[in-house]
This record gives structure tokens, C-alpha cells and sequence, in this order.
């Protein structure tokens, strides 16, 4: 299951990268539109801010804005930062791979041969869509 920080950090980058000036947007103005708890909103968008994707304003006039373009976002930074590790299970994954403790051989595993291929067929999606491809 998708978490809410990922579906909720997902809609506030659509929601910036949908607006005509690339004008800083406060907090209050996308959770509202939204429908996101602000509290919440504030700690999503501080962790994206470190991607290098968002950048902040403080003060009067302040909020967040997109630095990239929305075509250069892909999807796999997203995900990553948001949800973590694409692949299900650790044996699989490409960033954070450990072995599992209860399969002494994994070619011959039937858990991770179906891992491999959901998290292929994940990767393709992730790869191939940016922040851009998410506004139509």
C-alpha cells in the first residue's frame, strides 16, 4: 500500500508544478487545496525540499516552489525519498539489498524470482513517468 506521506507528497508536487507563476506557495494554500493536514504538509515537503526538486521561502510571501522543471523530476527520486526502497523485499533491491535470513539460496527462491519481477515492473513505471507526466 502506498503511504499518505507518499500520496500526499505526490499531490503537493503536482499541485506546485500545476501553478503558472513559479512563485513561492505557502503551506496553508496547498493543504488546503489539498485536503492535507498542514502539520503533516510541513514535514513532507521538507523532506522533498532536500532532493533538490523544492525550494523554500521563509517569511512574508514565502511557501515552496519548484526548482526543476517538472519534466526533470522522475518518479524514482520521488519514491525513493518519500516510501523508501522500491523493491518488496530486501533480497531484491537494488539500494538497500540484504540477504534474507531464511533463504540460504536465492536463485532458487520462488519469492524472489515474483520479487524481481514486481519490482522490474516498478522500476519501468517509476523510470519512464516524471512529475510532468502526473499534471495531465
Amino acid at each position: 500500500m502506498l503511504s499518505k506521506k507518499t500520496k500526499y507528497g505526490l499531490k503537493a508536487l503536482t499541485f506546485l508544478a500545476k501553478q503558472d507563476k513559479k512563485e513561492p506557495i505557502p503551506i496553508a494554500d496547498i493543504a488546503e487545496q489539498e485536503n492535507i493536514s498542514q502539520k503533516f504538509l510541513e514535514s513532507i515537503l521538507l523532506t522533498l525540499r532536500g532532493t533538490g526538486y523544492l525550494g523554500s521561502k521563509k517569511g512574508k510571501g514565502g511557501g515552496y516552489y519548484l526548482i526543476k522543471d517538472p519534466s526533470e523530476i522522475p518518479m524514482t527520486t520521488v519514491m525513493r525519498v518519500l516510501e523508501g526502497p522500491i523493491a518488496m523485499v530486501s533480497c531484491v533491491s537494488l539500494n538497500f539489498y540484504e540477504q534474507c535470513e531464511d533463504c540460504p539460496d536465492e536463485q532458487s527462491c520462488s519469492v524472489h524470482k515474483l520479487m524481481l519481477k514486481v519490482r522490474d515492473s516498478a522500476l519501468e513505471v517509476y523510470r519512464n513517468t516524471t512529475l510532468a507526466d502526473l499534471m495531465s
